[in-house]
């Protein structure tokens, strides 16, 4: 993805559709528009899925949560609502093989009963579920379920096991917006749209602000589509200042704590808390994330922090359910997102729906998709570009759920054995490029002939110096954070190091980027400045993070 060309085409071209907002709906969304050769942009004010949507818990389901809630309140469009998720969770692993996969987990209950009620409960998921490629749950006794997860509490009677998916978000959307942009979009990321010029009240073109220049450029397009999740409303507002507002934005956090703290490849999910919500403790790579909470949130010019309260909930939560209980000190990281719930008269935000909605503003044309979860993200956008074809009076069949996605056509996973040995790299090293890459991983590994870039960044991790170079000439990555935060995850999981590989990351970045060393030397202050802000805001010190190098 060259950025300075798809800024070119920006102003020179004419659009059918320009796209705001580049995660999971935005993204979907240029994409399936493209596949209907539809002439698409695609622009988002930050990187790709900076917000919401590199934020989630990583799960792909159908929600256990809504089917307890559908039968208890014999609710049909929850019901609906976990059907469709089932359904959405197979295409989502199997257009991307190597970025999601299936994941067991596990449910510890305290009573014959509890065991009973889960058991009843999960095994109505899987026959929701229908015949797909996913194991089918089962009840444990307790020495079984300590046997797939030794850290479990022996104070459980028994555990339920079932199977949802898992998926890196940020990389799932980044690989969206390049497989979109290979079907033909313009995609630019940094790119504000910050006005709109009309004809007889109808949106005509967006003025596009260049947040890494400050340059300002008119994009033409015959349909705007507004799909900016938790800040939709200030786009709407900006096409027409007299609508109503219609996102509640609801804030969810999760922890970070070390692998051994589950011990397992298992995850675990909590069915009851106190507040009634559920909580997940999910491994992910070396680390295990736990949450999420789920809290209004009011000021959305602040990114949502970690916060002391919301780190005593979780732990607390997680507690009861593990042998040797966390504590603050084992946090290495955390990080919070914007959930973007339609509003409802309901008072409390656990219990709105997460459903969505594609709205038309009459009086400026704008098209908003709203609300939505990321299991869903493929027939949100399917939804609203059958809209958009409505509008260009050029209706076109969606073909997106058999459509791999950059990375994942063909995909063997034990194809790291051949980089091993064509390019002698580390295992390590080669099977994160499998599943960072998919069978794109080779573009990376080629890079390593330059016998520079073969390096590993730090010896614990299998991160390389081709990727970052890759990462900028290949997936628009301009920004420390793009890097460490979005293309590799590791801001998520530990901000400690983190910190100490910022300074070799600007590095490679300026060679590429053209930097010169002021600007190399801002952007390694300011990164760990903000992740000095994370410890701080969290309430952690830093002789209890271990980042006493910020």
């Amino acid at each position: 993805m060259n950025r300075n060309a798809n800024w070119e085409r920006l102003q020179q071209e004419s659009f059918d559709v320009c796209i705001i907002g580049a995660g999971a709906s935005g993204a979907g969304a240029a994409l399936d528009a493209a596949l209907r050769g539809y002439r698409v942009a695609l622009i988002d004010r930050g990187d790709f899925a900076s917000e919401t949507s590199s934020r989630s818990t990583k799960l792909i389901h159908g929600g256990v949560r809504y089917l307890e809630q559908a039968i208890k309140k014999l609710d049909l469009a929850q019901l609906r609502q976990v059907r469709h998720g089932l359904a959405e969770r197979r295409t989502v692993i199997r257009n991307a093989p190597h970025l999601a996969h299936p994941l067991a987990i596990l449910t510890p209950v305290f009573s014959w009963f509890e065991g009973l009620y889960m058991t009843v409960g999960l095994t109505l998921y899987d026959m929701i579920a229908g015949h797909d490629s996913f194991p089918k749950g089962s009840w444990l006794n307790q020495a079984e379920a300590l046997a797939k997860s030794p850290m479990l509490t022996r104070q459980m009677h028994s555990a339920v096991l079932y199977y949802d998916g898992q998926f890196n978000d940020a990389r799932y959307a980044l690989a969206l917006a390049h497989s979109a942009e290979e079907a033909g979009t313009a995609v630019v990321n940094y790119a504000a749209v910050t006005g709109f010029t009309r004809e007889n009240g109808q949106l005509k073109s967006a003025t596009v602000q260049d947040q890494l220049t400050g340059e300002t450029i008119d994009v033409k397009a015959t349909v705007f589509l507004n799909c900016t999740g938790p800040y939709s409303d200030a786009l709407r507002l900006l096409a027409n200042p007299a609508i109503d507002q219609r996102i509640r934005p609801s804030k969810g956090v999760h922890i970070v704590l070390p692998r051994e703290t589950l011990g397992s490849d298992y995850a675990i999910l909590i069915p009851k808390t106190a507040d009634g919500r559920v909580v997940f403790a999910i491994p992910f790579g070396d680390k295990v994330f736990v949450g999420t909470t789920d809290n209004d949130y009011e000021d959305l010019s602040l990114e949502p922090m970690l916060e002391p309260d919301e780190v005593d909930y979780l732990i607390e939560t997680v507690r009861p359910y593990l042998a040797k209980s966390p504590n603050r000190s084992e946090i290495q990281a955390g990080f919070g997102g914007i959930r973007p719930l339609i509003v409802s008269s309901r008072a409390d935000t656990k219990t709105l729906l997460r459903d969505h909605e594609v709205e038309h503003d009459p009086e400026s044309g704008l098209l908003s998709l709203l609300g939505g979860k990321w299991t869903t993200y493929r027939v949100m956008a399917q939804d609203a570009v059958d809209r958009v074809g409505e509008f260009l009076n050029k209706p076109v069949k969606s073909t997106t759920e058999n459509h791999y996605l950059i990375g994942g056509e063909n995909y063997r996973f034990d194809d790291w054995q051949r980089l091993q040995t064509q390019y002698g790299l580390p295992a390590d090293s080669c099977q994160h490029l499998m599943r960072t890459y998919g069978n794109r991983a080779e573009a990376v590994a080629k890079l390593t002939q330059q016998s520079v870039l073969a390096e590993k960044l730090i010896d614990s991790q299998p991160f390389l110096k081709a990727e970052v170079v890759y990462q900028v000439r290949e997936e628009m990555a301009v920004t420390l954070r793009d890097v460490l935060a979005r293309r590799w995850r590791l801001e998520l999981s530990n901000w400690q190091l983190t910190a100490q590989l910022a300074p070799q990351i600007a590095e490679l970045m300026a060679a590429e980027l053209d930097w010169s060393e002021a600007h190399r030397s801002e952007q390694i202050l300011a990164y760990q400045q903000l992740l000095n802000t994370f410890i701080k805001q969290a309430g952690l010190s830093l002789e209890q993070s271990a980042v006493a190098s910020l």
